[in-house]
């Protein structure tokens, strides 16, 4: 292996604590232009008409999918080793956990 392989083999990450908190979202919305792909996470609580956005990821084409492959192998993983995910009153194209006016405050 040669200098430069061992370099970007060698790639070093940086948690700083405010980002390594986290941020909890149970929400994503998902646009795409020709030369993007956006991510927005939210958080929405049952009783709280409005979910705020909490983050957004903007990803090249290229990184979006390989972004899907990573987490296609991940819940594989996951699921080998836990059981299947189940996702309860599964609606089409979201991933939004609680219909609308559900819950109380």
């Amino acid at each position: 292996m040669n200098e430069n392989e061992n370099k970007q083999q060698g790639l070093q990450i940086e948690l700083v604590p405010d980002v390594a908190q986290g941020e909890y979202a149970n929400f994503a919305i998902i646009t795409h232009s020709s030369s993007d792909f956006i991510v927005d996470f939210a958080r929405v609580l049952p009783g709280v008409p409005k979910a705020q956005v909490k983050s957004r990821v903007i990803l090249a084409p290229e990184h979006a999918k390989r972004l899907l492959v990573a987490l296609q192998e991940n819940i594989m993983r996951y699921e080998r080793e836990f059981g299947p995910i189940k996702i309860p009153n599964k609606e089409p194209r979201t991933i939004a956990p609680f219909g609308p006016n559900t819950g109380e405050a």
